[in-house]
């Protein structure tokens, strides 16, 4: 028997496929393939999400709210979906809307770098299939509250990019405190969350100028 979140997560889905012949928001349209790649994937996070500080929830480069909304419907937490694509943020907020969610979950449309800096941190950030590692780690330094964690859900991470990310541990003020590969239901598609703390104020000023991040990411 499914429970209340459960359902709830179901009809986003069932909504965000709806609303894909309008906008483009994912480029899968099967409803079973949607349930792996889309809510299976999205939750295969959900205990790192639960193992981070409670507080506020981010999840950065959210595009049609995936992972954001089902881990913020299963966890509970308040949650802020970031895309600086307008009209996807638009159509993910009129969804949440209907669902009944605007309380708890919102939308900001805007680049990451521009979130302002006077709001309340967050405790934990997610962002999947979004960037390299270290642009990751850079873009969420700043908004991440002490011992705050970014949870990045990845296909396969280069050694070069993992290799950077951890020298950057005291430049960013982030560690890698865990590292946990599986594959999914379907057998066949490959998983990786890397989860990194915010353990101390970053060396350098941040955020730089919007788009320094993944256009020359530090070294």
């Amino acid at each position: 028997m499914q429970t209340k979140q459960e359902e709830l997560i179901e009809k986003y889905l069932e909504k965000v496929i709806k609303t894909n012949s309008k906008i483009n928001l994912t480029r899968i349209t099967d409803v079973q393939e949607a349930k792996v790649l889309h809510i299976e994937d999205s939750l295969s996070a959900l205990s790192e999400l639960n193992n981070s500080p409670e507080g506020s929830y981010g999840d950065l480069g959210s595009g049609g709210g995936f992972p954001g909304v089902p881990l913020g419907i299963m966890s509970g937490r308040k949650t802020v979906l970031f895309d600086s694509v307008q009209k996807k943020m638009k159509a993910v907020e009129e969804m949440i809307s209907s669902l009944g969610l605007s309380e708890q979950i919102s939308c900001y449309a805007g680049r990451i770098e521009e979130y302002p800096q006077d709001t309340e941190r967050f405790t934990a950030l997610t962002a999947r299939a979004l960037s390299s590692l270290p642009s990751l780690l850079e873009l969420a330094a700043p908004l991440l509250a002490e011992n705050g964690r970014l949870i990045c859900l990845k296909a396969n991470v280069e050694p070069d990019e993992f290799d950077t990310a951890i020298n950057l541990k005291d430049k960013l003020g982030m560690m890698l405190i865990s590292d946990r590969e599986f594959h999914l239901s379907d057998g066949v598609t490959h998983r990786r969350i890397l989860v990194f703390e915010r353990f101390k104020e970053p060396e350098v000023k941040l955020p730089r100028r919007t788009g320094m991040a993944q256009k020359k990411p530090f070294k």
